[in-house]
């Protein structure tokens, strides 16, 4: 037997130690989840601009979401994936890997410029630009198509440095001090951005459905707690953070309709999915608290509405792909975003199917700590894990309580099985695996994918005592949830975090203009527009802005573009008709416009200045 084999067997051995008795996790495959997790840090470390192998180009810090260039095309900073992986990073320096600070601060840096960067969505002056979904890898704008706004990336990335800068206030040290309160002007801008954004809708965390998401609600409900109570040891104003987080959290319930989480609500006319959807469980195991009880208000991974969640969630995937068609009744399965997902042939997902388990672990967790209690409600999850299992209480410690922890970690353990057997030898984790044979599908390693592995590993090993919990967010015990949700917000002030490193050009004010273009246009043709600053693509048709036909009628063919500019600037404009072919007619001259300066207000870091602008096509048709 060579050495490998030999290790091989060793770890199968230690993973048949804590399995349950008869579980049917195969332990080849678990065999493999070490070496996994190092490949899988290995994979989002290749993805970072600066060193990574596969981030070429790639600014110093910036994470890509993918290497991939072409079909998909993923070579982008997401600020939702990079904000997800920085806080696997983070949680990782907290486990004593000290020499992954660096990689923190450099994030730190690269997201207070990102914050400043003036896009589609918006510019830092109104805060709007916070809730940009992605950026070119050298952190500039993205000016094509895409849904947007998506509220959930400044909620993740408060999150995940919020959990780096309450280490430093623990070190005692004065120069991380110093640093937490720099880090603060970032994490003040995504906070305020969730104060402020988070009762108007936006595109959920698949980039497809606009409307209300529970992922971005449940996360932005999350940064509030914790931003407020950093904020306060900070010694900082954080009155709108507690008045608006009871908000968030009353609004979180309206997901729940006494079946399964509805994945997205508040939609447009014509959306017809059931509403059962990964994002839902992402969200319960972003949200995971290991100090909080079994509360179905913040839906902890415990909690009653989690678990019939999750059951509901995968039982949909079981007849939907070939690859589950021969697994027992209550057997792991492969699950992906959605059932009715078609994206590249709608397979399963590495990060979806993983999420099942890391739900799983953390849910142990929780119940080694506070008990389980099983009730006519929660019966059929547990039966689906442990047939003989009961209604009851079952305190922590009991005999009959370690059962059903032993199954709960022999169902989490099937799943991640389930997910190995589908990774090729060399370990790179894709976007999905095919619904039909499993092979690799879609943008190859994918960040995200390798992040997710790594989360629930460590989720595994501190469900066993391994490892210590991820912090706790102080998610509120017991909070009472008022019988009529309150709809407002609180307008904030947005200015650039300096001293963390954005830029110190960066303009105080910025004014809003809205473009209204007359232009007669058929189905499948769009309307762009252009012009000689970078806001407007620069006359690069490539990265001309977008333009929005929903005020289009037949009396009023009116197209509509919305872009925040620099106050006292002269710019030359034209509009592009983009037709089905690809083939772009442009207008036959340039515009002039000159933007005015901000009105009272100026230099208080908000948008004061508003602009409209009336015209009609000018060109062949």
């Amino acid at each position: 037997m060579n050495l490998w084999a030999l290790l091989v067997a060793l770890v199968a051995a230690a993973a048949a130690a804590v399995a349950c008795p008869g579980c049917d996790a195969p332990l080849a495959e678990l065999a493999r989840l070490e070496q996994q997790y190092n490949d899988s840090l290995a994979g989002v470390f290749d993805n970072i601009g600066g060193w990574g192998s596969k981030a070429p180009g790639a600014k110093d810090g910036v994470i890509i979401a993918s290497p991939s260039t072409a079909e998909p095309n993923y070579f982008y900073t997401w600020t939702r994936d990079a904000a997800l992986t920085m806080k696997m990073i983070v949680d990782e320096f907290l486990l004593g890997r000290p020499s992954f600070r660096g990689q923190i601060k450099l994030y730190a840096q690269t997201q207070a410029i990102l914050q400043t960067v003036s896009n589609p969505s918006g510019a830092l002056g109104s805060g709007r630009g916070l809730g940009e979904p992605k950026f070119y890898s050298n952190l500039t704008r993205f000016n094509g198509p895409w849904g947007r706004p998506q509220r959930d990336g400044p909620a993740l990335r408060a999150t995940a440095l919020i959990t780096y800068s309450r280490w430093l206030l623990n070190t005692s040290v004065a120069a991380d001090r110093k640093e937490a309160d720099s880090i603060w002007d970032i994490i003040q801008n995504d906070l305020n951005y969730v104060a402020q954004y988070w009762n108007q809708t936006g595109f959920d965390l698949w980039e497809e459905v606009s409307g209300s998401s529970f992922f971005a609600t449940a996360v932005q409900h999350r940064a509030l707690v914790e931003g407020a109570a950093l904020g306060r040891q900070l010694g900082k104003d954080v009155s709108a953070y507690e008045s608006q987080a009871p908000n968030l959290l009353c609004l979180l319930q309206s997901y729940w309709n006494g079946r399964y989480i509805t994945a997205n609500t508040n939609t447009e006319t014509g959306f017809n999915r059931t509403g059962i959807d990964a994002g839902t469980v992402i969200g319960v195991i972003a949200t995971y608290d290991p100090n909080a009880s079994c509360d179905d208000k913040t839906y902890q991974p415990c909690s009653p509405r989690a678990l019939i969640n999750l059951k509901a969630y995968v039982d949909a995937f079981r007849e939907v792909y070939a690859i589950n068609r021969n697994v027992s009744a209550n057997g792991a399965v492969a699950t992906g975003r959605y059932t009715e997902d078609v994206y590249f042939g709608g397979n399963p997902w590495y990060l979806t199917t993983l999420a099942v388990a890391e739900q799983l672990y953390d849910a142990k967790s929780q119940w080694t700590r506070n008990g389980i209690s099983i009730t006519d409600t929660t019966l059929p999850f547990w039966q689906s894990i442990y047939p003989s299992a009961k209604p009851g209480s079952y305190p922590s410690g009991a005999n009959e309580t370690a059962t059903l922890l032993s199954a709960v970690l022999c169902a989490a353990d099937s799943y991640v099985a389930k997910t190995l057997e589908f990774v090729p030898e060399n370990g790179a984790l894709d976007e999905q695996f095919s619904r039909e044979n499993g092979t690799a599908v879609s943008a190859r390693d994918l960040t995200w994918s390798y992040a997710a592995l790594v989360t629930t590993r460590n989720a595994r090993a501190a469900a066993l005592g391994k490892t210590q919990q991820v912090p706790s967010w102080n998610a509120p015990s017991n909070p009472t949830i008022p019988n009529t949700c309150q709809r407002g917000s609180t307008p904030g002030i947005y200015t650039p975090a300096i001293t963390a490193g954005a830029p110190p050009n960066t303009p105080n004010c910025t004014v809003l203009v809205s473009y209204n273009l007359n232009a007669t246009t058929f189905f499948g043709e769009n309307m762009f527009l252009t012009g000689n600053v970078s806001e407007l693509g620069s006359f690069n048709a490539n990265d001309a802005l977008a333009g929005s036909a929903l005020g289009y009628t037949s009396t009023r063919p009116l197209w509509t573009f919305v872009v925040e500019l620099p106050e006292h600037v002269s710019l030359l404009y034209r509009y592009l008709r983009v037709r089905p072919d690809d083939s772009i007619v442009a207008e036959v001259r340039n515009r002039t416009v000159v933007v005015p300066g901000c009105q009272a207000g100026n230099g208080t870091g908000t948008t004061v200045g508003e602009l409209t602008v009336e015209d009609a096509w000018d060109g062949t048709e």
